[in-house]
Parts: C-alpha cells; structure tokens; sequence
C-alpha cells in the first residue's frame, strides 16, 4: 500500500503527483481561465454591484444564493458556508455527533470526508465500494453497530449513491444521512436532484467543481428547522446574534462576492453539464473494450465532476499521455484508511476500494475541452494498448 511505502522510504512513482507533460499541452485535465467575453462581463458585474452596494460580508447575494440552491434541491432552507469542507464539518456537528460516535461512510472520496468526522470527535467507519466507486449499501449494515449515528455516502465523480437503499437502511437502523454532493451538483436519480435525499446534505463550490465560484463556497442544506437556526449560529463562530456565544465553533460564512459570482454563472450550469455528458458519451463510445469505462446505471444521470476509467496498466499509461501532451489526475490515490493523520482513529475493511484505488485514472472530460482535442486523448489511449497487443 502506498502509505506503507511511504513510512517504510520504498522509492515509487508517485500516484500522489500530477506527471508533468513534455511539451506543449494539447489536452488539459481542468482549465479555470475565464476568456469566454460574456462570462467576463458578468464576472465584473457581480463585482461592480458589491462595490455599488458595499455589503462585503453577508450580502443579499448570500441570502439569494441560499434561497435559489435550496429550491433548486427542493430544501426548505440553504446555510451558505465558506467551503465544502466546512459544511461538512457543521452538519455532522449540528446533528449532535460528537465523541464516541460513529459515522459509516466511504473510504473513497477527498479527505474533507473523514476529517470533517474526526473533527467533531466521532470515528469514521469505512465500508466498502461498488463499481461505480460509491458506497456499497451492501458492506453497510456489518459495520452498524450501538455508536452509529449516520451514514455519510458521497456522490463519488459526480454520480449519485444509491440513496434509495442507503435511506431504506438507515430508516431501520434510525440513522441520520448526510449527504457529500461536493462532486454531483445537479446529478439525479429518478429525475431527483442531489442534496434532497439525506437529512442534511452538503455542496461545494469551490472553483474546480462543475458550478464553482472564484475561490472557495459550500452550502448546508436541510428541511429541519431547529438544525438550520444551529446552522446559521454556528457559521457565524457560535454568536447568533451580536456578542452572544452560544457555543464554540469557527467563522466560516460564505463570502458575498463568491455567492455574486455564483449568481451569475448558476444559468450556465445546464449547458456545461450537457457538455459534459456529450464528451462522456464519445469516450463512452470509443474506449468500449480498451479500457473499463463508467457503468451505467439506469435511472441515474451522472454530471461527471471527473471521467474515471480503470485499467490494469494505469501508472504506465500516465506516463504515455504526458508524454502526449495530456494532463491526467488520479482521484483519489490514497483511501482514507491510509491517510497518515488517520490512522489509529477510524476502523472498517475495504478490500474493493483498495483493488479498484489501483486502477483508477482521471481523463480530460470538462466543458472547455475541445472535439479535436478528445480526440488526441482518445487516440493517445488506443495506440498505448494497441501497442501492447
């Protein structure tokens, strides 16, 4: 495993790091540049208005951008936070869960997943994936146990969990759901929006994410009333009003010019999603039998926040796109389980995840990508293995 690599010095090719591209670069993994003229001005304008305006800090644009992500999810109410992260960490606290408790979730995601556990004091208990490198609603149940409080799936590549079973599930055990939707705003299940299945569920906004601001944003979303007033006390250091502490926490309110920016760009959602199902479907199409592409699963439309295929020949096929000018990412190499800061403080088995965690590989698959420059990245993927037939 990589985190023994590490610990024992083992010298490897490390699956933690981008491999930098020999030459120009003729297929970006993400492009973050905004050169598109009428995204430009909107941009400025969202800015110009904050200025005109002068509410820096929880401006209207906060309380607009809660209202209309919340209806969007059809919540009753939307907590604006200053990241994904933080809004995980304020859901799992505002549910009471705290030491000696356990919540069972997923050990494949961003670390923020099991932080956000570990930081109120609870243990993440990992179970098991599927192949579409969600949760497994089956390894669930083994793990249950009297200190279980939750369940926390992830919407792994921007694809939903299988909520249905995972919801049937918790309904026997009386557990609470929490959803992570950092990677699926706007995936569906049955026509049903992420964020509207868990008890609380939380988004990120942060730039990389398929609606994404100019730095960092998350909102909390919830229909119980007594968790959304905790909510918003504790975005706000614990003070709900003025001077008053009623209990500790941190100062993580979502920044009025990233909700103004999100404003602005939250129209062109659909559009970037479509595109990003059109370039899935062509790899979908043209990779069929070179490489393990992303199951179907009827009834899910998946926004595809990444485009994850899998191989047994993964590190040496990096190796060969960068050497074609592609940018690749691998998300995420090292399981939660193994994470340094973790270890001696979670408990689960995985054996899937830790087979599947070998094989994965993140391709260029997002809006700015261009039909020509698909089809370097699918060629470049054809001639490495028939070169090796």
């Amino acid at each position: 495993m990589l985190f023994d690599a590490m610990a024992s010095g083992q010298t490897a090719l490390d699956v933690t790091a981008p491999i930098a591209v020999r030459g120009p670069i003729r297929a970006r993994f993400l492009d973050l540049s905004v050169t598109d003229s009428e995204e430009r001005a909107l941009i400025l304008d969202a800015v110009t208005s904050l200025l005109d305006h002068g509410r820096l800090v929880m401006g209207p644009e906060v309380e607009e951008f809660e209202r209309r992500i919340a209806r969007y999810c059809g919540r009753s109410h939307g907590i604006g936070v200053g990241t994904g992260t933080d809004a995980l960490i304020l859901a799992v606290k505002s549910l009471g869960i705290g030491p000696g408790d356990e919540v069972i979730t997923t050990p494949l995601s961003w670390l923020a997943t099991g932080s956000a556990i570990l930081l109120n004091g609870a243990t993440p208990v990992f179970c098991d994936i599927d192949e579409t490198l969600n949760i497994d609603p089956d390894t669930v149940e083994q793990h249950i146990t009297a200190r279980t409080k939750a369940i926390l799936p992830v919407h792994f590549t921007g694809r939903l969990a299988r909520m249905p079973e995972i919801l049937e599930i918790a309904g026997r055990h009386d557990l609470r759901v929490i959803e992570d939707c950092a990677q699926a705003f706007g995936a569906t299940f049955d026509n049903r929006p992420s964020g509207s299945f868990g008890d609380i569920a939380c988004m990120s906004f942060n730039a990389m994410k398929i609606l994404g601001g100019l730095g960092d944003g998350g909102i909390v979303l919830t229909d119980d009333d007594r968790v959304a007033v905790r909510l918003r006390t504790l975005r706000h250091s614990g003070v709900p009003e003025r001077e008053y502490c009623e209990e500790l926490s941190h100062n993580c309110r979502l920044d009025t010019i990233q909700a103004a920016v999100l404003l602005r760009r939250l129209p062109r959602q659909p559009a970037i999603v479509a595109r990003r199902r059109e370039l899935a479907r062509r790899y979908d199409q043209e990779l069929a039998g070179t490489v393990q592409t992303p199951p179907h699963v009827r009834g899910y439309a998946d926004v595809f926040y990444t485009y994850t295929i899998r191989t047994r020949h993964r590190e040496e096929l990096r190796l060969h796109l960068a050497d074609c000018g592609i940018e690749t990412r691998i998300q995420h190499p090292i399981l939660m389980n193994d994470q340094p800061a973790f270890q001696d403080k979670v408990r689960g088995h995985s054996p899937v995840a830790d087979r599947l965690v070998r094989d994965i590989l993140c391709i260029p698959c997002h809006e700015k990508l261009s039909d020509e420059a698909q089809s370097h990245v699918i060629s470049a993927i054809r001639d490495f293995f028939g070169a090796r037939s």
